[in-house]
């Protein structure tokens, strides 16, 4: 353990009342009895009760006494107590810290010190509970009897049980590509307010497709104390695309599946089929929440992945929970279920190259530490790898895929990058939107792929909803299109690039370059020497090809499960087209107001963007969030022309839809800290307007949208010329009205 062991058991004790099972999300009232032990607390001495890094319990506060979170603090003898709320006054995990200090007399054995979480004598409505579910929530008390700072954890903690609440939405999801004929699954499940599935569904819905699906009931019941349905065996017979709905007993649609496109088998897109994962996150272990275990059933039976890696931060692993992480990954990888890859984060500082993840194809390999911070064991310290670039010499010749990460630290891969290791960048994970990560490795050269996941703390891999803290952002899925469900074919895929990333939604893209004359396609980036290639008329997203046109057809299909507002369509750094699949003449009554961008690319990235908006000659008739995640910020229709907000991006963005009383008259004014506007409601058209403030990518964009866009699955062709001075790397970035963002791998293609 990082703190003294000294004793423990005659440094007092604690206790926690109510005890038992709180609603998350909800709002109680805690008291932490801490009863001194055998030493006492001499004067300025002191005790610490923290909670985890990914906790978002309601941040304590000592002055408002009919706010929420309103907590107190009192001696039993009269001792003058000092008391601080720190977001980061402890060895992390355990981070966020009360510190109470006596300043003014000591305790004696059996003396208290009494913390009230959510005071309510007042008039708090009490503290609110952390939005996600934790069976052994704890109020871990740290002890500094003989006033050394040198602290001493308790040996019995304080626990609550933190669970679901009752279900506010329903999800159904499909695979997205599959041959007619192969046997799928539909899976289902309620989530609470906050995203956490809920084992309180108790109703039965009817089931309707809009195409036949073998073996199909009419109805599914869902029963108390369960978390999911799952119907398997099911079949489509033929080509369409599959959407199921839920429907409730007085007809309305409370949940519509993904849609699944079926191919013909004798199809060039049955080749490869799609697989969803979320290749990165973490448990209690390090620095996330509940165990690995626990992380690996949330991915398979509540989230539905297809595959899934838990990635602590190294210099958190020890040797054992790493050799842990490998016997889990050898016991939940079944072939055709569900794929586990033994991964790891290695974590270094960003001007040694910043984070990184690693897959193994294999368990038992050797784990390279960026440093053993965490790790008292330091018998292997000669293991470790410092830097990046003494990660990419270590991990030569391994079976292995790396790809660049940005969480707290940011990958910095122009100083550390290797071609054989480093196949992918990951531009989206609970963080944030990351793009200017791509923009690096154009700008070097490098043939990456992309990838999307969440780096997940709080439980929930594959459906990491951000809670109510500063991440911003609900986090990624990636989809790889491999030719099997093993490990072998998921690896081979991602190796390949030929893989995708989005925001969280499960939809179907595909990128094609079709060529005028045949290209060489190599099996592998011809830049490490001693690859082979074959002639091929077209290619798909992350193949890497010669080609001697002077112009490609790159053709795009996109099937959502919302409708589709824009495809960016680039070429490396460039911006070729903006394709929106309606025109100007459909445009309505509905505008959209976002903000969007980071502070800059460090930690403190986060961009506040609490303000207003007000109409001037004309009023809202509906307003809608976009990417309201913090569902405890305010959003709020305060007068029938002006809507409040609060609101943060950590490079994504947010914002909302309003649908206005009258298309065209009187005006709009934006007011935030950082974008002041005020403009016509007649010049909002179909090209956006850009009010930008520096960061990177930090702005207000307003545009107009047609009152209904029906446009969820769109085929798109250009022709693109091809550069002769440098890589031509086409990808696309197609943005849904519902917030989402999908980004393909790049074709990348040299003359």
């Amino acid at each position: 353990m990082p703190h003294s062991t000294y004793l423990p058991e005659k440094m007092g004790s604690a206790t926690v009342s109510p005890t038992g099972r709180f609603e998350a999300g909800s709002f109680e009232e805690f008291t932490v009895t801490y009863s001194a032990g055998y030493f006492g607390i001499d004067d300025t001495g002191s005790i610490k009760i923290v909670h985890r890094f990914a906790s978002d319990m309601g941040r304590p506060q000592f002055t408002e006494p009919e706010a929420a979170n309103y907590t107190t603090v009192e001696a039993s003898n009269g001792a003058i107590l000092h008391v601080e709320y720190d977001m980061k006054r402890n060895i992390r995990p355990w981070d966020k810290t009360v510190y109470i200090k006596v300043v003014r007399g000591f305790l004696r054995e059996g003396d208290e010190i009494i913390v009230r979480f959510g005071d309510r004598r007042q008039g708090s409505p009490g503290m609110r509970v952390q939005t996600f579910c934790e069976e052994t929530f704890e109020f871990r008390v740290l002890v500094d009897a003989i006033a050394t700072y040198n602290y001493v954890e308790l040996p019995v903690q304080p626990t609550i049980a933190i669970v679901p609440g009752p279900p506010a939405i329903f999800k159904a999801i499909l695979p997205t590509l599959r041959r007619a004929g192969d046997k799928f699954r539909l899976c289902m499940k309620g989530e609470d307010h906050w995203g956490n599935p809920s084992d309180q569904c108790d109703t039965t819905f009817t089931l309707r497709a809009n195409m036949a699906v073998d073996g199909l009931p009419a109805a599914v019941a869902f029963a108390p104390g369960g978390f999911a349905k799952i119907i398997d065996g099911l079949a489509v017979n033929r080509e369409g695309d599959l959407v199921i709905e839920l429907l409730d007993d007085g007809d309305t649609v409370v949940a519509t599946s993904n849609p699944c496109r079926f191919v013909t088998p004798k199809s060039t897109s049955s080749e490869l089929l799609p697989y969803w994962g979320d290749l990165h996150g973490q448990s209690e272990e390090t620095i996330g929440t509940n165990s690995a275990r626990d992380f690996y059933d949330f991915a398979r039976d509540k989230a539905f992945l297809d595959a899934c890696v838990h990635q602590g931060n190294d210099f958190q692993i020890t040797s054992a929970f790493w050799q842990w992480l490998n016997e889990l990954s050898a016991e939940f990888t079944v072939d055709d279920e569900f794929i586990v890859f033994p991964g790891w984060e290695w974590s270094g500082n960003t001007g040694l190259g910043g984070d990184r993840n690693i897959l193994h194809m294999k368990e038992g390999r050797q784990i390279h530490r960026s440093s053993h911070a965490l790790v008292d064991d330091l018998s292997d310290t000669d293991t470790d790898c410092n830097s990046a670039n003494d990660l990419f010499e270590a991990l030569k010749g391994e079976d292995c895929v790396v790809f660049a990460h940005i969480g707290g630290r940011y990958a910095d891969i122009t100083i550390a990058h290797d071609d054989r290791l480093e196949r992918a960048v990951e531009v989206h994970s609970a963080w944030g939107t990351f793009e200017w990560l791509v923009d690096d490795a154009f700008e070097q050269g490098y043939r990456v792929g992309i990838v999307s996941n969440s780096d997940g703390h709080k439980g929930r891999p594959g459906a990491s909803h951000p809670g109510a803290t500063k991440f911003g952002a609900y986090g990624g899925l990636t989809c790889t299109l491999a030719s099997t469900f093993t490990r072998a074919g998921l690896m081979d895929g991602l190796k390949r690039r030929h893989h995708y990333g989005t925001t969280g939604n499960r939809v179907g893209l595909d990128t094609r370059a079709i060529f005028d004359t045949p290209a060489a396609l190599f099996a592998d980036d011809p830049k490490l020497g001693g690859v082979t290639s074959e002639q091929v008329g077209a290619a798909m997203m992350g193949d890497i090809l010669r080609s001697g046109d002077d112009a490609v057809t790159f053709s795009i299909d996109v099937l959502g499960n919302a409708p589709i507002e824009r495809i960016d369509i680039r070429n490396g750094l460039e911006t070729v087209e903006v394709f929106r699949p309606y025109a100007a003449a459909d445009l309505g009554r509905r505008i959209r107001v976002l903000w969007e961008g980071s502070e800059y690319r460090g930690r403190g990235r986060e961009t506040v963007w609490d303000g207003h908006a007000e109409l001037t000659g004309n009023t809202f008739a509906a307003l809608t969030p976009i990417n309201r995640y913090n569902l405890d910020k305010r959003f709020e229709q305060t007068a029938p022309g002006r809507l409040d907000w609060a609101a943060l991006t950590t490079g994504g963005f947010g914002g909302f839809d309003a649908v206005l009383e009258d298309a065209g008259s009187g005006s709009l004014s934006i007011d935030t800290a950082l974008v002041k506007e005020r403009i016509n409601v007649s010049d909002i058209g179909y090209d956006e307007m850009v009010f930008a403030n520096g960061g990177i990518d930090r702005r207000i964009r307003i545009f107009r949208l047609p009152d209904d866009n029906p446009h969820r699955a769109v085929t798109v062709e250009r022709r693109i010329p091809l550069r002769d001075d440098l890589d031509n790397a086409l990808y696309v970035r197609v943005t849904f009205e519902d917030g989402h963002f999908a980004w393909s791998s790049p074709i990348y293609i040299f003359r």
